[in-house]
């Protein structure tokens, strides 16, 4: 293990300094899924990333999923799981079981771990005050729900009184039937609402790729306008294509730019928000254009 001085480690923070100052206050919302979720050493990193910032002053909102502990929970139960387009078929007894490992046990494992960690954080669901409100998305999906309001209110609450929100996607629709939600369809939505500096989506790859088996080729930076041209030519294709499309969605709702970054490199969110460096693709708005996808 490296060891540093303690002059080096001052300059670290002396180098930090314009970032916190540019953060504090401000309100950005991460993402946490993949494998940084089922990896416990990298869970431990995200938690202690996370109520770092906290300690800063950046006002952070942590938004999760949990596809393997329901993966788990359904094979325990004799249960196969299914998924069209990348989205998990929901009947009936699959969405109960959603709501347990989402709302209940991923949850309060995490807020459970961010107080150890010196955090202050609570739990939510999208049942909470109806701070998802959902209609459902296919027939054909079960109860899987599209997100069709956000209310910001219990959310805002947490972060005015010094609390970091945990929130599970699950969603409710106008007559109280409980939605599965997309967990980056959720997390830009929730972004959005909240008008929020910044998305952070973890994924498993390190962000857009014009040459998916070359990670040098990885894209840094684009607007929605090149990432249009870049869904043309065919650069973004399977699974990157919804998640760039809820970046393009949180910045046309609000939100100042949305990061794509790979959630197993080790203290990724703050080699995002805290150096000069960076991590993954980021996706910046502009001024008098907007985009959204269509369907051919």
């Amino acid at each position: 293990m490296q060891e540093y001085t303690n002059a080096q480690r001052a300059e670290v923070l002396v180098q930090a300094l314009p970032y916190i100052q540019s953060y504090r206050g401000k309100i950005v919302v991460v993402k946490y899924g993949g494998n940084a979720m089922v990896n416990e050493g990298l869970k431990q990193q995200v938690m202690e990333d996370i109520v770092l910032l906290w300690l800063i002053g950046v006002r952070v909102v942590l938004v999760h999923g949990g596809g393997p502990e329901i993966n788990d929970l359904m094979n325990r139960l004799g249960k196969k799981a299914e998924f069209v387009d990348g989205l998990r078929v929901t009947d009936a007894e699959t969405v109960d079981i959603v709501q347990m490992v989402l709302a209940g046990k991923v949850n309060k494992s995490l807020v459970g771990l961010l107080g150890t960690k010196g955090g202050r954080a609570i739990g939510l669901s999208g049942l909470d005050d109806r701070l998802i409100t959902a209609r459902g998305k296919d027939p054909k999906l079960g109860f899987v729900g599209d997100v069709t309001k956000i209310n910001t209110a219990p959310v805002t609450d947490l972060l005015d009184r010094g609390y970091i929100p945990v929130i599970s996607t699950v969603g409710c629709g106008e007559d109280g039937t409980v939605y599965n939600i997309n967990g980056d369809t959720a997390a830009a939505c929730i972004a959005g609402a909240l008008r929020a500096e910044r998305l952070i989506l973890m994924t498993d790859i390190a962000g857009i790729l014009r040459d998916p088996s070359d990670p040098a080729t990885l894209i840094s930076a684009l607007t929605v306008r090149e990432a249009a041209n870049l869904f043309a030519e065919g650069v973004i294709s399977g699974g990157m294509i919804p998640k760039v499309d809820c970046c393009v969605r949180a910045i046309n709702e609000g939100v100042r730019n949305a990061i794509i970054m790979d959630g197993r490199v080790p203290h990724s969110i703050l080699m995002e928000l805290l150096t000069d460096e960076g991590a993954g693709t980021m996706v910046v708005g502009e001024e008098e254009y907007r985009y959204e996808r269509t369907e051919a």
